[in-house]
């Protein structure tokens, strides 16, 4: 249900800006500990925000209904305000995924097998949330990960937040703050960017395709970011900053410590990528209607055994997007989609070979539909398209080595490539979910590829089709 914008006003003037209006962002048990309220207060179910939470979120993950051990000076100004109860929580993922046709069996390529079906998570991924007010005006939302996958511990998204409320004459409200975090969007208040998009969830046992733009969370944990924003009377978003590359796991040859970077690290941020921001949402009633624009600049040196300096790539990301939501006492309906286009200069990969043209675009477009019944059965209904130049570097052909895709990763050869250098793929994806319980779901999510990597039929030259990727996903999820 929506808050008036009065009972935000009334909040505001009590707390003399300072305690700030409104909870729960990323939809973990932490914060309804914090705020005392249910996870239905913010969000329409997990993790999509609703008006309340967003506003939670812009101003700084702060507002908490706990006792706090306090510290003053003798002027009376804070110099501690800490929660007595820790705000942690715990997430677990439990899935099983099966593709419509088994993958080859990369053991021995001089006699191929085909590789089982059907893959168990259990875990596909552990986290560990901090989340909550760390001290007047500053909170955090931080994820420390195990995924099945890698077999590894390591930190997934975090957004630091400095916010500060000030209620203008006129009685509008302009909130001002500052966020760092790992990975572009992430940040952000609605669910129609890539970081909180839908799909929600995703299996990593799937086959995905070539393209993927820089700022479609390829930079995901791999950056730092520093972005400062205004948001105008609940409605009006700007934000700008800036991203430098911040790789986990890596060490310089040299020095055997986490830098400088060298040309033994991959696709390096020169310099700072800056990043912008600008939505404005409109609400009547049980109803908001967000539009918005977003995008990043990236001038990235490709590394990888190339010193870092010389030619570079250039990565031009320009999106739009929109979330429209109906908040109503029984049912749940919003609509939501992006679009981003990147203008491509590949000068260094033109140069090394792994590009066969200097220039190319690529555009990717999703858009979908949620819908909830008393929060407890609904699904989700999406369309997602890529499309953009051939490049047979880029995208290579089955066999072509090195079989790696445009990041550099390697890939198995005849399953994630393109017998035509192109990289557009389509479909579909369906997921029907119930909610036992605010903090329980339980997911089935089909997958469908109408083209994968430039083809319906035999994309890869080997007789592979593009539903053959097909994917279902059982996902049992849970936090507390």
């Amino acid at each position: 249900m929506r808050v008036p914008r009065r009972f935000h006003l009334a909040l505001a003037a009590t707390a003399a800006a300072a305690t700030l209006l409104a909870p729960a962002a990323q939809a973990v048990p932490s914060f309804a500990r914090q705020t005392g309220m249910a996870c239905a207060a913010c969000h329409t179910v997990f993790p999509e925000l609703t008006h309340f939470g967003r506003v939670f979120k812009a101003n700084g993950y702060v507002l908490d209904n706990l006792r706090q051990v306090r510290a003053v000076n003798s002027d009376r100004q804070q110099l501690l305000s800490l929660s007595q109860l820790p705000t942690f929580s715990i997430m677990t993922q439990v899935s099983y995924t099966t593709l419509n046709k088994r993958l080859p069996d990369g053991t021995n390529p001089a006699a191929p097998g085909l590789a089982q079906n059907g893959t168990a998570g259990f875990p596909q991924q552990l986290s560990l949330f901090y989340a909550g007010r760390i001290a007047p005006h500053f909170g955090v939302f931080s994820q420390l990960t195990y995924a099945n996958d890698s077999g590894t511990i390591g930190i997934d998204n975090t957004d630091l937040r400095f916010a500060k409320l000030i209620v203008l004459p006129g009685k509008n409200t302009l909130t001002y703050g500052v966020s760092l975090n790992n990975n572009p969007t992430v940040q952000d208040l609605w669910n129609s960017t890539p970081a909180w998009g839908f799909p929600y969830d995703g299996s990593n046992a799937v086959v995905s395709p070539l393209a993927a733009t820089e700022i479609d969370q390829t930079m995901a944990q791999s950056v730092a970011g520093m972005t400062g924003y205004l948001y105008f009377d609940e409605a009006l978003y700007v934000e700008f900053g800036g991203y430098r590359s911040a790789p986990q796991g890596k060490t310089n040859a040299l020095t055997g410590q986490a830098g400088p970077l060298d040309g033994t690290f991959s696709n390096v941020i020169e310099g700072f990528s800056p990043y912008w921001r600008l939505a404005y949402e409109y609400d009547w009633g049980a109803n908001s209607l967000e539009v918005g624009t977003y995008g990043e600049d990236f001038k990235l040196h490709p590394g990888a055994g190339q010193a870092l300096e010389g030619p570079d790539n250039r990565f031009a990301d320009v999106a739009e997007d929109f979330q429209y939501q109906y908040v109503g006492e029984h049912n749940i309906v919003s609509v939501a989609g992006t679009h981003i286009h990147e203008n491509m200069n590949l000068v260094a990969s033109y140069l090394s070979g792994a590009a066969s043209n200097r220039t190319d675009t690529l555009n990717t477009s999703r858009i979908w539909v949620n819908y909830y019944y008393q929060r407890r059965y609904g699904g989700s209904l999406g369309w997602f398209s890529t499309t953009g130049s051939t490049d047979s570097a880029l995208y290579p052909a089955a066999g072509t080595p090195p079989c790696v895709n445009s990041s550099g990763t390697s890939i198995a050869c005849g399953v994630v490539t393109s017998a035509n250098g192109s990289p557009d793929s389509n479909g579909i994806v369906g997921e029907v979910d119930y909610l036992p319980w605010l903090n329980v779901r339980l997911s089935l999510q089909y997958t469908h590829y109408s083209k994968f990597n430039g083809a319906s039929t035999n994309y890869d030259g080997e007789g592979r089709n593009a539903s053959d990727n097909d994917s279902l996903y059982f996902l049992l999820w849970y936090a507390f």
